[in-house]
């Protein structure tokens, strides 16, 4: 069972499609709405653009991007991943292992940890979050699903944490969970509705000072985080109503950082004095979401879709008149990467491969014979008919997202091409999210972050992801229904052979692809700038032509340091950028050694 609101997640999808990292929102105005007043000696205090929704702090409850990228330097998982890679490696534990069976994993805890207000941090403090989302609904709106599996969750000592499951899994269960301080939740009455909006306590590199809504968001450096006191005394997020806003504030040296830029801002500022570009691989995909027939738990059909989205062939026909070479050239202006499946090529050894036999290109031909071999002919106008019906759908966009806006210009005609009338429907994001929470649409552009393991994005398009009739409950990418995915699904779940079960996933991406509940067009590079005259030493995932923000982990901001020498070896005793990115690179090294010998025994186990 998920517990995360479908109408919630719903909204977070829409925001991630429109606003791709710390969201961009709003009219063409050029005022930002405030930027923070805080002007006392700034030198180390990294100033970055934002409008994203917040809800809470609350890592129990809230997934919205802004809350959830400050949780990554609040609170730390069980175990990282890399900023070389992505790959599992070191976090709260040093060492990890797994039973021959896969169902019992033994975690060993690093030494004499503390939170950020000097109390020891043990395996209980893991073992309590843990059971918190386990065992009270309330906490488990946010990261429910990652428990699902867990049976038992125990600290027979203060360095050792063992997590027994109900069934093998394949990916590391301490993984994306924050885990937080038992002696400061336990103590909250209503931890469910608690906002933990300032003076937080956690293990992580920074933690909240404070926040002012729609203002700005400041944390503060852990003098006890465990890799050593960040080098930046603070991380100031600032409120602007736009993107363009954002721009002329870099410009300016109002702000030091920016993502989500457009391809025309991103070009437009490339020769900016004192800016600094960067144009990741991000680990995003877009895309068109494709009503073929929503139906809830209960297999009870709801929504407005149109009847002839329930055919295959129209949604193959539609996948195969839409031109996403033209469409990633002329949109994206080439800023993107080929898209296979939902799952990134980022994450190598997932992607469904180029040369995959269920891939399919453009093909006008093709989408015409498909569409007549559906029943759906040629009418006079050229809009094709059945049963006296025109196949007239709808495209539901962002108003204010260029890319959605541009996309739906290219496809109007395109489905004109090969007979369908496109409708397109542009609206404000929150009519979005409640349309497509009901099933108002019949296609809808759409996009989602994924993390390096695509155990939850293969989850959210099973039968059993799908909502109540209201939206409540499950959340479903597409809600997209196949019991021979749920099939291979469950299979990949419990392989413990990595090679196995990359062929599994891909199989089951082939098997989504064939079915076209969704047509991935690209996985958009992530365009971001910086002031070069103030900071040095941003820390990119992957290292090799990676991103800054919105990365799985701490690495972006964390190594960051003045671009002055002297401001770099200042007062603060915190670390400077080439500490940090060192300690980045030893942290593969040790999983290399210690953690790589555990990685071996327990692939040996499979093999057994």
């Amino acid at each position: 069972m998920m517990f995360a609101p479908h109408k919630l997640r719903r909204r977070l999808v829409t925001g991630l499609a429109g606003l791709a990292g710390l969201a961009l929102v709003g009219s063409m105005a050029t005022a930002p709405v405030q930027a923070a007043t805080e002007e006392a000696d700034d030198s180390k205090v990294l100033r970055i653009a934002t409008d994203g929704f917040i809800d809470s702090f609350n890592p129990f409850t809230s997934f919205y991007l802004m809350p959830t990228n400050t949780f990554k330097y609040m609170y730390e998982n069980l175990v990282a991943n890399s900023a070389e890679d992505t790959q599992v490696s070191e976090g709260l534990a040093t060492e990890w292992d797994t039973d021959s069976e896969g169902k019992v994993w033994t975690y060993k805890m690093r030494p004499d940890m503390k939170w950020s207000d000097d109390e020891p941090l043990t395996s209980e403090d893991v073992a309590w979050t843990y059971n918190q989302i386990m065992k009270k609904e309330e906490m488990a709106v946010a990261n429910g699903a990652l428990v699902e599996n867990f049976d038992k969750v125990e600290a027979p000592d203060e360095s050792t944490l063992v997590i027994t499951l109900k069934e093998p899994q394949a990916n590391n269960p301490g993984q994306e969970i924050p885990v937080v301080p038992e002696h400061i939740w336990s103590k909250v009455d209503k931890p469910g509705e608690f906002k933990n909006e300032e003076d937080t306590v956690g293990s992580g590199p920074f933690q909240l000072e404070s926040y002012e809504a729609n203002k700005s968001v400041t944390l503060k450096a852990n003098p006890n985080f465990w890799r050593g006191k960040p080098n930046l005394d603070k991380i100031q997020y600032r409120y602007y109503t736009n993107s363009d806003a954002q721009v002329q504030a870099i410009r300016s040296g109002e702000v030091d950082f920016i993502t989500g830029l457009t391809p025309e801002q991103f070009k437009a500022i490339e020769s900016a004095e004192n800016v600094e570009t960067n144009e990741g691989n991000g680990r995003r995909f877009q895309g068109i979401s494709i009503n073929s027939g929503l139906a809830d738990a209960d297999n009870k059909e709801f929504g407005t879709g149109h009847e002839a989205l329930k055919d295959k062939k129209v949604r193959q026909a539609i996948r195969a008149g839409i031109d996403i070479d033209t469409l990633r050239d002329q949109v994206l202006q080439d800023y993107g990467q080929p898209a296979t499946s939902f799952v990134p090529s980022v994450y190598e050894t997932w992607a469904l491969p180029k040369d995959d036999p269920a891939i399919t290109g453009f093909n006008v031909d093709k989408a015409k014979k498909l569409l007549d071999d559906a029943g759906w002919k040629e009418g006079s106008d050229g809009i094709r008919e059945k049963d006296g019906e025109k196949l007239q759908l709808r495209f539901l966009t962002d108003a204010d997202a260029t890319v959605e806006q541009n996309t739906a210009k290219f496809l109007k005609p395109w489905m004109k091409d090969i007979g369908i009338s496109l409708k397109n429907e542009a609206s404000d994001v929150d009519t979005v999210s409640e349309r497509t929470t009901k099933g108002d649409y019949d296609m809808y552009f759409s996009g989602w972050s994924l993390g390096p393991d695509p155990d939850y994005q293969l989850f959210i398009n099973t039968c059993d992801s799908r909502p109540d009739a209201d939206g409540n409950g499950g959340t479903s990418q597409d809600g997209y229904c196949n019991k021979d995915f749920d099939k291979l699904y469950q299979q990949q779940h419990v392989e413990l052979d990595e090679g196995k079960r990359a062929d599994l996933v891909h199989q089951a991406l082939a098997q989504h692809y064939e079915d076209t509940a969704s047509i991935t067009l690209w996985y958009p590079n992530q365009l971001e700038a910086f002031r070069s005259d103030r900071f040095t030493g941003f820390t990119k995932q992957p290292t090799e032509g990676g991103i800054i923000a919105n990365q799985v982990g701490y690495w972006g901001y964390t190594s960051v340091e003045p671009a002055n020498a002297e401001d770099a070896s200042g007062e603060s005793g915190g670390m400077g950028a080439g500490g940090w990115i060192g300690i980045a690179a030893a942290a593969i090294v040790v999983i290399g050694g210690g953690g790589f010998l555990l990685s071996r025994r327990k692939k040996s186990d499979d093999r057994e």
